[in-house]
């Protein structure tokens, strides 16, 4: 009976002593599904790009918001994420910062301060569980 405890033990550290050997320097995601087309009106595509406005809106040193204008494309890769890559069209809105919440912002029309971008966020997503990083 002790030996078939050891054989089981010995059975079970094998596959730690692998992962434990993995090199840290290739901890690299595999790619599940490149990327593919995907529907602009789909809510986790929508999600996404909320999420990449408000990291763009707080890390811009522009003194108003900027709204997204027109999706031009999504795209979905699958690795250990759902990775969205959003192609928009952004436009200075006529909102200040700090956007307080029951502000309706409109694009600005001033020449003088009118501004249109065009960006490409990449938006790592593990939605169900409300996790986003740009």
């Amino acid at each position: 009976m002790p030996r078939c405890r050891w054989l089981s033990l010995i059975l079970l550290t094998i596959p730690l002593a692998l992962v434990a050997r993995k090199d840290p320097k290739k901890n690299e995601t595999g790619v599940l599904r490149k990327l593919k087309p995907v529907n602009a009106s789909n809510a986790n595509v929508k999600q996404c790009l909320w999420f990449a406005m408000q990291e763009y809106n707080k890390e811009s040193e522009d003194k108003y918001v900027f709204l997204v204008v027109k999706t031009l494309q999504a795209q979905l890769q699958v690795t250990n994420l759902l990775e969205y890559l959003i192609d928009v069209e952004i436009a200075r809105s006529d909102c200040r910062k700090p956007l307080s919440t029951n502000e309706i912002c409109a694009i600005q029309e001033n020449s003088k301060l009118k501004k249109k971008l065009s960006c490409s966020f990449l938006v790592g997503a593990l939605p169900w569980n409300g996790e986003f990083t740009v």
